[in-house]
């Protein structure tokens, strides 16, 4: 059964924010404000509310894989809840780290994932299917350190010698698994984990202090802030980093939780590929569609991800060519244009698409009063605009969408819906 549009502005206009232990950043009798979004002669619902509260421990520890820009698990929650029913479709044409299909499967949902960047599969499929600790213990353990492993590029400035050279052994033995097409659970397990503790600024992570782990700097730059800070790079046990992560990662899930991820793992799809064209996808199936495309030029995907590619063994030069980075906006509404109309032709006749955009340069372009036409253009119907109001972080402002100088909000969603038959 889907949600009626009626259902949902009436549920959006009335919404009020459970109690969620103090961490709520609006006043408690707040309620939704509504206001009409015009766009030439057209006008649209927009909903302004605290609609989930954007704080971690709210959310499964299961999602605490970092990557640039993505958006917190409460919203594609938020939307799964509300639109589908267990074992709908729930899809993300640009997933990045799996948020959206992540949190479908935790729901019970089944999941299709797309990214045109292969790391988003090897950081988002080993979470639908969960190794025990003790086998990821035991396969750490069994791939002994190679005194000659040794990586193609210097990465000294980064690693300590014998971190570097278990990095190396371990990095070994994956792409050997990999190119004999034995990789197994537990193998794209610890692959996913090693990717994601490659460089950080705490002793959780492999590499001496350098830049948040979403964002990889050059060797030369790493250079300069080991000269600046008077640093060289100590000595990290790679397993027990491992370790202690994925036992991070593992924890507080239920069974129920662990039962969901499973039964998706075995229908899920997953893809990479240009979001405009998803043949494996057939017409008319998907429930409801959760994602965030890339925003212009603010953030360099493809620059921030060079250390994981080569860990596993990509080019990053060469998959930074397929993703889309474009400078000019109407360049970008072309490129989202198709996506929308592939978007429709997938989206089942009643199912929904929540697309989240933001404010960019300085608030000078809202993208969300530009994806309506494309959305409307491709046959969906536009239902509102939903901005979640909260406190803001200081990565927002370090993308250049300053939301807190001009008082908006950095989740700008637009629901769009696929009319049934006959509608």
């Amino acid at each position: 059964m889907m949600r009626d549009p009626g259902v949902v502005h009436e549920y959006l206009r009335v919404f009020s924010l459970p109690d969620q232990n103090g961490q709520t950043t609006l006043q408690p009798e707040q309620k939704t404000r509504c206001d009409l979004l015009r766009i030439g002669e057209e006008e649209y619902c927009r909903y302004i509310n605290e609609f989930w509260t954007a704080r971690q421990r709210q959310a499964s520890r299961l999602h605490e894989i970092s990557y640039r820009a993505c958006f917190k698990p409460q919203l594609p929650r938020f939307f799964i809840s509300l639109l589908t029913m267990p074992g709908d479709i729930v899809y993300d044409p640009f997933t990045g780290r799996g948020t959206t299909p992540i949190e479908a499967a935790l729901l019970g949902r089944r999941v299709i994932a797309n990214d045109i960047n292969p790391l988003s599969r090897i950081l988002t499929e080993p979470r639908l299917h969960l190794p025990a600790y003790d086998d990821i213990r035991a396969r750490l353990y069994a791939i002994p350190d190679n005194p000659e492993a040794a990586g193609e590029i210097d990465l000294s400035m980064f690693y300590h010698p014998d971190t570097l050279r278990s990095l190396c052994s371990i990095r070994a033995y994956l792409l050997k698994q990999e190119k004999r097409g034995v990789t197994d659970e537990t193998d794209a397990w610890i692959r996913m984990v090693a990717t994601n503790r490659l460089s950080g600024h705490s002793p959780g992570f492999f590499s001496v202090y350098t830049l948040p782990p979403n964002q990889a700097v050059t060797p030369e730059r790493q250079v300069i802030i080991n000269r600046d800070r008077n640093q060289t790079p100590p000595y990290r046990d790679v397993r027990a980093i491992i370790l202690k992560k994925s036992r991070s990662l593992l924890q507080g899930l239920e069974q129920k939780q662990r039962e969901n991820l499973s039964r998706a793992k075995e229908s899920s799809l997953f893809l990479t590929r240009d979001a405009r064209h998803t043949p494996e996808i057939p017409d008319n199936t998907v429930s409801l569609t959760v994602t965030s495309p890339p925003f212009l030029d603010i953030v360099q995907y493809a620059t921030d991800n060079w250390l994981r590619c080569w860990f596993n063994g990509l080019d990053a030069e060469e998959i930074g060519k397929g993703i889309t980075t474009t400078r000019k906006l109407a360049d970008w509404e072309a490129v989202m244009g198709d996506v929308f109309m592939e978007l429709f032709r997938i989206t089942r006749p009643g199912g929904y698409v929540a697309f989240e955009v933001g404010e960019v340069r300085n608030g000078s372009i809202r993208l969300d009063e530009h994806v309506i036409p494309l959305g409307i253009r491709a046959g969906f119907v536009c239902i509102a605009v939903i901005i979640n109001q909260q406190n803001f972080t200081k990565t927002a402002n370090i993308w250049g969408v300053n939301n807190m100088a001009v008082g908006t909000n950095t989740n700008r969603i637009v629901l769009f819906h696929k009319q049934s038959d006959g509608l």
